[in-house]
């Protein structure tokens, strides 16, 4: 199959996976927009609320290598439509939670059905269908999920607002079940065996996943996404704690998602100029001087819109290096399994992130945050020079120019 074919193949997946993306991480993200309610009525603090999150993300990662057999055994699509039902169920057993233990039962369950459903699965099943031609369709899948924030945070707001943050949840659980479940099982394509075959052919063992290219990929991916994803969780409370007022970091806060897809745009028309490694370099020093910028910025809403407009296109295109680095590395079975792997300790930094974040801010102010956010930033950019001159020897050359 030609480039040109494959494109064509993965038109109809890449539009299904990119609305059901966007509501499934639409539909865990909404703790970080009714925390304070949750708390209240749960009878706990804040930091015990986003520990839901921290239960998600550990889960995540430590269900990814078992779905790995999974993945390469019976393909992408089967995995995600039995994880959009364990979704669906975490999401109605946090609304039916009126204690801790159930509470976390729920956000375990959501992190089993998010781990066969959310972004690792779907790149997963567009590199089956193209192979390293899925670096435009997993950019452009990017693309629109990083409209997820921006869509479901005010709409979470005007839920809880109207229907309390249990009747959001059951909404959101309603939601996976109508329109994602039937999305998944109508409007992906079955894997065929042949191909199946072929792909277990080719990758009979553990390839290349382990060795010191390997760390380097998941040193550099884990160290950015510790930012990234514990801001996604705390962004709204820590931009109260730069000053700015509840209904403005709420709308600062939804805005980011905008300038994400404007970042995931340009690198869709940079593609075949930068590699995955070039867009984390440049995009980890962006991050770099974003988080300067609010450390300066003194609540000054115009300083602090700069600040959101340079790290949201940061962490926009980082959102894409997350998956396009190890493209650089890895085809087919090699890249299923090891994006698998990426993924255990990519969900357990971005599990500790978000409490260790809100304890900083709680315990010693929005300062230590973004320092130790600023440290985490440069020890990424150094991990990226280094894996620069590690990359295949046509791909390097794809890098330059």
């Amino acid at each position: 199959m030609d480039k040109s074919e494959s494109e064509r193949g993965i038109l109809l997946p890449l539009i299904v996976l990119s609305l059901a993306q966007l509501i499934g991480w639409g539909a865990v993200s909404f703790s970080a927009v009714v925390s304070r309610d949750m708390a209240a009525d749960l009878n706990i603090d804040i930091a015990s609320v986003f520990a839901g999150t921290t239960v998600f993300y550990v889960t995540m990662g430590a269900c990814a290598p078992f779905l790995s057999r999974l993945f390469t055994g019976i393909g992408a699509r089967a995995v995600m439509i039995g994880g959009t039902v364990v979704s669906a169920f975490g999401l109605v057993l946090v609304a039916l939670s009126y204690s801790p233990a159930i509470y976390f039962l729920g956000w375990l369950v959501l992190g089993a059905g998010g781990s066969a459903t959310l972004t690792t699965p779907a790149h997963i099943l567009l590199n089956e269908i193209a192979g390293r031609n899925s670096k435009r369709a997993i950019a452009s899948l990017m693309l629109v999920s990083g409209l997820s924030a921006t869509v479901f945070w005010p709409l979470a707001s005007f839920l809880s607002r109207e229907i309390g943050w249990r009747g959001t949840c059951e909404t959101y659980a309603a939601v996976l079940i109508v329109v994602c479940l039937p999305l998944y099982i109508f409007g992906l394509p079955r894997r065929n065996k042949a191909a199946a075959d072929i792909q277990a052919a080719a990758s009979p063992g553990p390839a290349r996943s382990y060795d010191r290219t390997f760390y380097f990929i998941v040193a550099a991916i884990a160290l950015n996404a510790f930012i990234t994803f514990g801001f996604s969780s705390i962004l709204i409370e820590l931009l109260k704690a730069e000053g700015l007022s509840p209904a403005l970091a709420l709308t600062y806060a939804s805005a980011l998602g905008i300038v994400q897809i404007f970042a995931r745009g340009l690198n869709l028309i940079g593609e075949k100029r930068w590699d995955g490694v070039t867009v984390g370099v440049a995009s980890s020093a962006g991050l770099s001087l974003s988080l300067l910028i609010l450390i300066g910025a003194q609540g000054s809403p115009v300083l602090v819109a700069v600040f959101l407009v340079l790290y949201g296109v940061s962490s926009g295109a980082l959102a894409v290096a997350r998956s396009t680095i190890p493209l650089v590395f890895y085809d087919k079975g090699e890249f299923a399994r090891a994006l698998s792997r990426i993924a255990l300790p990519l969900n357990w930094i971005s599990a500790i992130s978000p409490p260790v974040l809100i304890s900083l801010m709680t315990g010693l102010g929005s300062r230590a945050v973004l320092i130790l956010c600023l440290l985490c930033s440069a020890s990424a950019i150094l991990v990226l020079l280094l894996l620069r001159n590690r990359r295949p020897a046509a791909e390097a050359v794809a890098g330059i120019y």
